[in-house]
Parts: structure tokens; C-alpha cells; sequence
């Protein structure tokens, strides 16, 4: 089975080779395709697949997450080139901050670490005014991390021409629950009437409530790895967003993955539920 897996990597490796000049004129050819439609506002994207990829390629865990990492910085970077005003990335679920072992935890938690390294001092983020905000349930990672994340926050606090959030330890139905939890503390403090809840005013107790509406809500939601779910992200704020599922582990998302996402999105008529 091994020397199976390590003929099928040095054929694909050589038929990447041979079509990378057909690869050049496809993205080309649909490039063209999209660049004169409508570019989502707001892109969010489950990053899935990272532990499958790396099974396959015989290597361990540690190593996808590494590689996906990397893929993440190349996302940023063509999401600014594009033009997208927000980009929300699903980095860590609830339950992934509960059910995986603490040393992969741990390991997630130094990724982390670099990242927000990487964002504090990012030239891109400070020349295009990037807003970083970084939301769940934080009390769940190292202190060490809350003080970085404090920073970044703080550094990018008075921008607002691009956003990035990230969500960690992440659970919609838990920000629901926190949201719920702050909006009964008004009405018990009358601060707020119970005449004056409705949809608009509760998205103000929501993590992502500080994007200027109606940013907070996603206009494209992308899965990569095959798997056709949400897993518990963002359920209030994508009842109305454009799904689309990739079949690629997300080590080995592409420009044209992320570019046929966005041609999906703009062949799609949006209703509204209308």
C-alpha cells in the first residue's frame, strides 16, 4: 500500500510538470471569466482536510497543518489581490478545542502563534488597513495567546478598508447561546425593552458585530475537502450565504479553486428568500 501511495505522488508530480503550461492558460481563461462580475463582499471559508491530506501523502499530521498554514497565507493574499472586503476563516471548532488530544491542540495552538506573529507584523496588513478580529470561545487557549490576540486587535483597531476574523475554539450555536446570555442581561438591567428585539438589533450581540452590517454576513461560504456540512459555523449569519463545496483537501486548495468558487457565485442568482 505504501509503495502504492508513492507511485501515485510521482505520477501526479509529473503530470503537474506536464500541465503546468495548460494549468497557466486555463487560469487565464478564467481569470477573464470573473474579473468583470461581481466579487463577493465577504468570504468565509471551512479549511477542511488537513489530517486526510496528510495521511495520504504518508506524512504526519503535524505536517498538514504546516502546509496548510502556508495555503492560508496564499488565500489572504489573493482574497486582498481580488479586492474582498472580509474574509472570515473557521480555524478551530468548539469541539475540536475539546474532543482532539492536547497534543495536537497544543500543536494548533502554536500555529496560531505564528499567525498572529505573521498579521502584527504584515506589511500588507497595515498599508491596506486591515481590521483583525479574532472571536470564540477564548477562554479556552493559552493566556499567552489572549495577550498576542489583544495586540493584533489593538494595533488594527482604527482600521476598516479590509477585515480579517478569525475564529477559534468557534461553535455557532455556542455565540447564539453568548448572545442570548448578553441580550437577557439588558432586559433584566432595562437597558433594552423586550418591544425592541428583533433581527437586526440581536446580530449586535453577535461575535462578528463590529463589522459595519451588512458585512458581518458572508456573501460566500467555501468547504474544501468533499465534505458537504457547516459544522456548527456561523449559523446566524449564513442563512442567506452561497454555498459551495470543494473536492480538494485544503493543503491543496488552488488560485483557480478559490477563482471557480467565485465564478459559482457570480453565475447565482441571490433572493434573499424572496
Amino acid at each position: 500500500m505504501k509503495l502504492l501511495r508513492r507511485l501515485i505522488r510521482r505520477l501526479y508530480k509529473y503530470l503537474e510538470v506536464l500541465m503546468k503550461p495548460i494549468y497557466k492558460v486555463y487560469e487565464k481563461w478564467l481569470w477573464i471569466q470573473i474579473s468583470e462580475g461581481p466579487m463577493p463582499r465577504h468570504v468565509a471559508i471551512i479549511p477542511d482536510g488537513n489530517r486526510r491530506w496528510a495521511r495520504e501523502v504518508g506524512k504526519p499530521i503535524t505536517y498538514g497543518y504546516d502546509v496548510g498554514y502556508d495555503k492560508m497565507k496564499n488565500l489572504l493574499t489573493w482574497i486582498l489581490e481580488l479586492g474582498i472586503k472580509v474574509i472570515t476563516i473557521y480555524a478551530m471548532s468548539y469541539e475540536n478545542c475539546i474532543y482532539r488530544s492536547e497534543e495536537e491542540r497544543m500543536y494548533l495552538f502554536k500555529l496560531l502563534d505564528r499567525a498572529l506573529n505573521d498579521l502584527i507584523y504584515s506589511s500588507d496588513v497595515h498599508e491596506k488597513k486591515v481590521r483583525v478580529r479574532v472571536f470564540g470561545r477564548l477562554d479556552m487557549i493559552p493566556e499567552e495567546l489572549i495577550a498576542k490576540i489583544r495586540k493584533v486587535e489593538e494595533l488594527t483597531k482604527n482600521y476598516s478598508d479590509r477585515y480579517i476574523n478569525v475564529a477559534i475554539c468557534y461553535g455557532g450555536r455556542q455565540e447564539i447561546v453568548d448572545a442570548i446570555k448578553k441580550l437577557v442581561d439588558d432586559l433584566v438591567s432595562r437597558k433594552l425593552s423586550i418591544d425592541n428585539i428583533n433581527e437586526n438589533m440581536f446580530r449586535k450581540y453577535l461575535y462578528t458585530s463590529y463589522i459595519n452590517e451588512p458585512l458581518d454576513e458572508p456573501d460566500l461560504v467555501i468547504r474544501t475537502s468533499g465534505e458537504l456540512r457547516l459544522s456548527n459555523f456561523l449559523l446566524w449569519q449564513i442563512a442567506y450565504s452561497e454555498l459551495y463545496f470543494c473536492d480538494v483537501f485544503w493543503p491543496d486548495f488552488r488560485k483557480i479553486d478559490l477563482w471557480r468558487a467565485i465564478r459559482s457565485y457570480q453565475r447565482r442568482e441571490r433572493r434573499f428568500g424572496r
